[in-house]
């Protein structure tokens, strides 16, 4: 019988020393640190705004005029990420530690922009901008879990890191 529990999954880091120095260096990663609570600050208001109207039917201007934002400041953080990817990973995106919360950043981008072109064009009545908005809603939520995640693992390699330094 084996012992599992003797040899733990082996994870690679998210970062290299250099890519971390990097990370620590950039005043992007501040830029990061501060747009991404604002949006979903941005986020909650809107999904209110949002609910409040299919609830109600009150509101639509509101809600339309929050989605707006809430897309304003996802393209905003997209933008500076892809900077900050550039800085960190020398790749404006897709770099390999954040593959996937990319791939998925850009259904979140695809829903959004299908919001505001069916909003702009009035190729969807109201309510289904709306509903449209919940679906880049949720996928935004799923992406912010993801970002959410790989910070936490950032976390973990380096008190790992700090660990093994101390350990020698």
């Amino acid at each position: 019988m084996l012992n599992q529990a003797a040899s733990p999954a082996v994870r690679a880091a998210l970062y290299t020393p250099q890519e971390r120095e990097r990370r620590d260096a950039s005043v992007w990663t501040l830029v990061q640190g501060l747009l991404a609570p604002l949006q979903f600050l941005v986020f909650l208001v809107s999904l209110v705004l949002v609910v409040r109207f299919l609830m109600t039917g009150q509101g639509e201007q509101a809600a339309a005029l929050s989605v707006l934002v809430k897309t304003l400041t996802l393209y905003t953080i997209m933008v500076t990420g892809c900077i900050w990817e550039k800085v960190v990973f020398d790749r404006w995106l897709f770099a390999p530690a954040f593959y996937w919360e990319d791939m998925f950043s850009m259904l979140v981008l695809a829903l959004h922009t299908a919001y505001v072109l069916a909003w702009f064009s009035g190729s969807l009545g109201s309510q289904q901008q709306m509903w449209l908005a919940l679906a880049a809603y949720t996928a935004y939520v799923i992406n912010a879990a993801q970002f959410i995640w790989k910070l936490r693992m950032a976390r973990l390699d380096q008190a790992a890191s700090l660990a093994a330094g101390a350990a020698t």
